[in-house]
């Protein structure tokens, strides 16, 4: 058997003791870090070529330490991102809001849709967005300076600068200049309870940021400001789409009642059938 195959197998074990969620996965993609290989070829590095930093790389894990920090990147539908401390990891769940975004902008009578995006954290959702609906003018804002950087990095990195712009400012105030204006609306906000601070994992407690996380004693703090937010910035039948978690889909669409001026109110699912989603349009004039 090929010796980094050996390692890796004795690699998964020690994850798995560790308590980390997809041992094998990240057995391999380490692995396949520091070789410089796919996942799929480690078969091909020759005994030889095996690298020690590997099981450096792997007690880092161990010690509970974010995947994509120890590579330094994340990826996220067609993107490779830089990330690391100070930014908010992407999610694979949050793939499907924004699949649902570009789907809602493409089916849009408009030439070239204006998008705003409250949360850069990587830019992620706003680089995606750029890249899948190319006539899209897509805004970002970010309150943390420093995940800033980070959004602002890979925006350039990615080569869509010329159409995703990046703001440093507090979402619940950011761009009155396209207030009435904006077609879609998506944000991926904190929305942890502080009550969960015992029970969240460590690659979330102790590497997210703060600001990236914590919402209020039930996680809807910063989800009801979106509410205004949102009645501020979308133009009539614009759309909003805004992730949550996994247990408070029962609580998210009284937030966003007909009186105000919302309408198609609906929870939208993950791949694992659990509400990650509302989507809501302001209602036409």
């Amino acid at each position: 058997m090929n010796f980094l195959l050996d390692e890796v197998a004795r690699a998964t074990l020690r994850l798995a003791e560790a308590g980390v969620a997809a041992p094998r996965t990240d057995a391999e993609e380490l692995a396949a870090f520091v070789h410089g290989v796919r996942r799929g070829e480690l078969h091909s590095v020759a005994d030889a070529d095996f690298d020690a930093l590997y099981w450096e790389c792997v007690a880092r894990r161990a010690a509970r330490e974010p995947l994509q920090h120890i590579t330094g990147r994340a990826y996220f539908r067609y993107l490779e991102l830089r990330v690391g401390p100070g930014v908010f990891v992407p999610r694979p769940e949050t793939e499907i809001m924004v699949d649902w975004a570009i789907g809602t902008l493409r089916a849009m009578d408009v030439a070239d849709p204006l998008v705003v995006d409250l949360g850069a954290g990587s830019g992620a959702i706003a680089i995606s967005i750029a890249q899948e609906v190319p006539r899209s003018q897509v805004h970002t804002v970010e309150v943390d300076a420093g995940a800033l950087a980070w959004a602002r990095h890979n925006i350039e990195a990615c080569g869509h600068a010329d159409r995703v712009t990046a703001h440093h400012a507090d979402m619940r105030t950011a761009l009155p200049e396209f207030d009435g204006r904006v077609d879609l609306l998506i944000s991926n906000p904190p929305y942890v309870p502080t009550a969960d601070s015992a029970v969240i994992p460590p690659e979330v407690s102790g590497y997210d940021p703060p600001l990236a996380l914590w919402s209020g004693a039930d996680g809807l703090d910063m989800i009801r400001e979106l509410e205004h937010v949102g009645r501020r910035l979308l133009r009539p039948g614009g759309a909003l789409a805004v992730e949550h978690g996994d247990d408070q889909g029962i609580d998210i669409p009284a937030l966003f009642p007909e009186e105000l001026g919302w309408r198609d109110v609906r929870n939208m699912k993950d791949l694992a059938r659990r509400d990650r989603f509302v989507v809501v349009r302001r209602a036409d004039d």
